[in-house]
């Protein structure tokens, strides 16, 4: 069995490996779940879909946006890679 590692990185060979793009496809893929659960929690809680719509629509809008920065700030920390 072979085992390969991941060398060591610094912050330019890795912008290069986690393009914005990839983030930004990610937080899409990510908040489409996450948001599809929050509508349904909405709704199980309120009994009122449009409401839960609501709250689902702001929240897609919120998270991603702080997924995105979250993600890019990740990047640039060293610990754990």
């Amino acid at each position: 069995m072979l085992i390969q590692t991941k060398e060591k990185t610094n912050y330019k060979e890795d912008v290069l490996d986690e393009k914005p793009l990839r983030s930004i496809v990610k937080s899409l893929s990510w908040r489409t779940i996450g948001t599809l659960d929050t509508i349904l929690i909405s709704w199980l809680i309120t009994g009122k879909l449009d409401l839960a719509f609501s709250i689902g629509g702001i929240e897609l809008v919120t998270k991603m946006i702080l997924y995105f920065f979250h993600e890019r700030i990740w990047n640039t920390i060293q610990w754990g890679k």
